[in-house]
């Protein structure tokens, strides 16, 4: 396997989905704004969804995957493989079923209970509920057939699936661009169907690539047994994660007409680093640190995380920072039009200039768990995980009250920090890692590059002011101006104050090169 091509497939075809994503949120804000139809929608979209972070990917991630590949790569080979994914597909169709079944009908209490909604409100947000609720189903059988594709080195499929359920979406509102609860229903059609297209696409994949799975009668078998052996404590691990969105919503619903859609608008810009960095960074270093801690060497295990939290502070304090000086740009640019008024605009941009000053620490997250998962303690990110969810529950309740959403996105990055802080607390204590001079120092550098970056973006944001008010046009070009005022003030400057080990990065370009063959 190329590993150079995989990323190379990976990273395209997520940046597919990523554009196709914004697309579809800069549509839905001009044809919904913040209404209550819009409210609706995202408790219908985002309850499903969670659930499919929980069973759906959580399991297969942290389950299927090992075991296929365990199975394909072994003496029996691709018939075994294929046998053991028959048996989980077995009985984790009619498990989701059965799930979904349930839901569909206690859906009234169940959405009335995470929402506060009551009246038409209430009726929508369960109708819509109702529509998108199948997408666990297809979403989670999607992550069996991409778990196969992906053991197999065939990424393209499963990297360019996510781009399918935003085409259908896109299609939705094009087709009913009415707004209000219309377009609402029409969104969460076009959300199952795009579980649909996007499940047909992966079972004509893996037919391409060898695997067709026939359908077996359900069976507790030793192969089934061992995968969920293995489930269970991923999905009680993600569980805590996934009962803080349950949280979260269950606020946000309670703040107002609205404050759904300027959070989820807001988070929308946040995912983006925290996906792209923090997910990058916790999957290349696992590895690394759990070889070095494997053959006696903690040392280079601690310097391998070192060098790993340099690097998630090079690039998150200024995606930071620059998300947090100009959300208001920002926000405009993307989403300003239509049934989105300036106000909106205003309090999500102060949403997203709360809620990213807990990124570094989200992404330092990524970067501490390593040093537990390689010494097969898994049960001590969990705990800290359930500790800081009640933190940030008492802090929704101490600062909802004064402040409203901006209260709430406070507690989240108050909460973001507290996790990273205990972390680095245990494995200090345990001397597993600890921050060493050269790292404080090189964080140092990069706050005084950040610093002068801030300056910079400021001293744009003024120069440009009727920019960012003006059209469309012009409040791109100012976005524009102000990403590259950013860029080119705060990398060259981390670079000349000595921000970022530079022979270790030439070196790293080097190192990665990938092999020629001989011949």
């Amino acid at each position: 396997m190329n590993i150079w091509k995989a990323v190379g497939t990976i990273g395209g075809l997520t940046m597919v989905s990523r554009v196709a994503g914004f697309a579809r949120e800069m549509l839905m804000s001009r044809i919904m704004g913040a209404s209550a139809a819009a409210d609706a929608f995202f408790v219908a979209f985002r309850l499903p969804n969670t659930f499919r972070r929980l069973f759906g990917e959580g399991a297969f991630s942290a389950g299927f995957v090992p075991l296929f590949s365990q199975r394909y790569h072994g003496e029996a080979g691709e018939e075994e493989a294929r046998k053991f994914s028959e048996e989980v597909l077995g009985v984790f169709l009619p498990t989701l079923v059965l799930f979904t079944l349930a839901f569909e009908i206690i859906m009234p209490l169940f959405v009335a209970a995470i929402s506060g909604y009551s009246g038409e409100k209430l009726a929508l947000a369960t109708f819509l509920t109702r529509i998108t609720f199948p997408y666990l189903l297809l979403i989670s059988l999607v992550s069996l057939f991409s778990g196969i594709l992906n053991s197999l080195a065939r990424f393209t499929a499963a990297a360019f699936a996510p781009a399918l359920l935003n085409l259908s979406m896109l299609a939705a509102m094009l087709l009913v661009p009415e707004g209000g609860a219309l377009t609402a229903t029409a969104l969460a059609i076009g959300v199952t169907v795009g579980g649909v297209i996007q499940l047909a696409l992966l079972i004509v994949a893996s037919r391409r690539a060898g695997i067709a799975l026939k359908l077996r009668r359900p069976r507790v078998t030793p192969g089934v047994r061992q995968f969920v052996r293995v489930v269970i404590p991923a999905t009680l691990g993600a569980g805590v994660y996934q009962i803080s969105a349950f949280i979260d919503t269950f606020f946000l619903t309670r703040i107002g007409t609205g404050a759904m859609s300027w959070f989820n608008y807001a988070d929308r810009l946040n995912q983006l680093p925290l996906g792209v960095i923090g997910a990058a960074l916790g999957t290349a270093i696992l590895p690394q640190v759990s070889r070095y801690v494997g053959a006696g060497e903690p040392a280079k295990a601690a310097r391998i995380q070192g060098e790993a939290a340099e690097l998630a502070m090079l690039l998150c304090l200024p995606a930071a920072l620059a998300l947090c000086v100009a959300s208001g740009p920002l926000i405009g640019a993307l989403f300003q039009g239509g049934e989105f008024t300036p106000e909106d605009v205003r309090i999500t941009a102060l949403v997203l200039s709360i809620i990213v000053l807990g990124l570094p620490a989200y992404v330092l997250v990524k970067v501490l768990t390593p040093g537990f998962y390689s010494r097969q303690d898994t049960a001590t990110p969990v705990k800290t995980a359930a500790f800081v969810l009640i933190a940030n529950v008492v802090l929704n309740f101490v600062l909802i009250p004064p402040f409203g959403i901006a209260g709430l996105a406070a507690a989240i990055a108050i909460a973001s920090w507290l996790n990273c802080v205990i972390l680095y607390v245990i494995l200090h204590r345990r001397g597993h890692f600890r921050i060493e001079a050269w790292l404080a120092s090189r964080i140092a550098r990069q706050l005084i590059a950040a610093a002068a970056m801030v300056a910079a973006l400021l001293a744009v944001h003024f120069a440009l002011a009727d920019w960012f008010t003006g059209n469309v046009a012009q409040r791109m070009i100012g976005v524009v101006a102000i990403v590259g005022a950013g860029l080119g003030v705060y990398f060259p400057l981390a670079w000349m104050l000595g921000g970022v080990d530079k022979q270790a990065f030439k070196s790293l370009l080097r190192r990665k090169r990938p092999v020629q063959d001989a011949g």
